[in-house]
């Protein structure tokens, strides 16, 4: 059937600007200072080394007032924290912003609408914040109750999702190998993510498809279940950095010494990972638990700065969608907008070296409540036996993160679906799956097995 796209409240607003932000954002303010203007996602926080943790960090103002010392200059830093990618992209074609981090697909779209507008609007994409090479930064999540078993059973109802995000974009690829047109066979509702929380609860929608960190936050705060892991779907995803080309060109200094700030971020949240969660979880108000589920030691997204060939590779993949949905304005040119220069400076000579290499996220990990460190485990089994003790001595878990058997999603240990396995070796015999259909795959071909609960997992392992 066709359905239509339901557009709501004017798709995504853009939020009001901060005080003094509506000339272009590299003009002088008042003060004599020359002031840079940073578009950024606090609540997507695949982004926050560029972002919340590199704000809260202050090193891209320490960077600036070095180098406004060093030129007898002065130069000052405005923040802009927007839901989306898209009201960034707005600003950005405005002149009001030059550097803002967004998702791949609105990262497409930024391009696309730039080198359409021409001129000084265009922009380019100088380095990546986080990525999963297999998707799994996104997600389709329902309510708790919902009687959905597969993404099939979506299928003419209502969905919830940014249209022209990666959320979006997951859908619909993955809606394709159910048999069924993610576009057309059901209503999609534009929304920005917290609308659709609420729309999904109140039953408005029956599925809500979002990016990096709500199916995390949704499922942390008991309000939903994954119905889809987006690591299913085995197509990298990414978040990146995009400046306007007429900025980095006359102030190119301005942009090396955001990305070597970027850089510093980036160490500092993999050297901290439980700071930075705190962090993040502090200003923005998300459960600290779905956050380290995504930024932590061996999380759902690798923080890495460089512009990887798979992750190059994926944007021309993901250009078809993006035009079939009609938010292209025209083919966009991949090779201009793409210019790994300024990160290769700010980088060094181990670029090459570190571009080539990647990391996939990986699971078993127990965190316990006031603690900075957190306890590694080498699979399922180990971790159970983990939370077992942990339960004996009477030490609170904040919480306890887990690879999906699967796809290797790392997920809550207490929301994964559990299974035990009396064939599988004793160090494999309970397997954690973030959703049910995955699980029950698995038990159809392993005749034997069955279902158990969490605790139960806990107490026999």
């Amino acid at each position: 059937m066709n359905r239509k796209i339901a557009v709501a409240a004017a798709c995504l607003p853009v939020l009001p600007l901060l005080a003094g932000c509506t000339v272009a954002g590299n003009a002088a303010d008042g003060g004599g200072s020359t002031r840079v203007v940073v578009g950024y996602q606090s609540k997507t926080i695949n982004t926050v080394t560029a972002g919340t943790l590199l704000r809260s960090l202050g090193y891209f103002e320490k960077r600036l007032k070095a180098l406004g010392d060093a030129e007898g200059k002065k130069y000052s830093v405005v923040w802009q924290d927007y839901d989306t990618g898209a009201p960034i992209t707005a600003q950005m074609l405005a002149g009001k912003i030059d550097i803002g981090s967004m998702g791949d697909y609105p990262l497409l779209i930024n391009g696309s609408r730039a080198q359409a507008q021409g001129g000084d609007a265009r922009t380019e994409l100088v380095s990546v914040t986080g990525y999963n090479l297999k998707g799994a930064l996104n997600g389709v999540v329902v309510a708790k109750d919902s009687k959905a078993a597969t993404l099939r059973d979506l299928k003419g109802r209502t969905v919830s999702t940014s249209v022209g995000s990666a959320g979006h974009g997951t859908f619909v690829q993955a809606a394709k190998k159910y048999g069924f047109d993610g576009a057309k066979d059901v209503t999609i509702e534009n929304q920005q993510p917290s609308v659709g929380a609420t729309s999904l609860e109140s039953g408005k929608a029956a599925g809500l498809s979002q990016f990096v960190a709500w199916p995390g936050v949704l499922v942390a705060q008991d309000r939903a279940r994954l119905l889809y892991d987006g690591g299913d779907l085995d197509v990298p995803t990414f978040h990146g950095v995009v400046v306007r080309r007429k900025f980095a060109g006359e102030k190119a200094t301005i942009v090396q010494e955001f990305l070597k700030a970027q850089i510093d971020a980036t160490r500092y949240l993999n050297d901290n990972p439980v700071k930075s969660a705190e962090s993040v979880a502090s200003a923005t108000g998300l459960p600290v638990e779905a956050v380290y589920l995504y930024n932590g030691a061996g999380g759902v997204s690798t923080f890495d700065v460089t512009l990887k060939k798979q992750l190059q590779d994926v944007l021309a993949h993901d250009v078809p969608f993006l035009k079939s949905i009609g938010v292209l304005q025209q083919p966009l040119d991949l090779k201009p907008f793409i210019n790994d220069s300024y990160i290769r400076r700010a980088y060094g000579s181990s670029y090459d070296a570190d571009v080539a290499k990647t990391t996939k996220p990986d699971g078993g990990e127990i965190w316990f409540a006031g603690e900075e460190k957190t306890l590694k485990f080498p699979g399922p089994v180990a971790l159970l036996r983990g939370v077992r003790d942990a339960q004996k001595q009477g030490k609170q878990i904040k919480a306890a993160y887990v690879a999906d058997a699967t796809t290797g999603t790392r997920w809550f240990a207490a929301k994964d679906v559990w299974i035990e396995d009396p064939a599988a070796p004793g160090a494999k015999r309970f397997q954690a799956f973030a959703t049910d259909e995955v699980a029950r795959k698995y038990l159809a071909a392993h005749p034997g097995s069955k279902i158990v609960s969490y605790q139960d997992a806990v107490k026999r392992a």
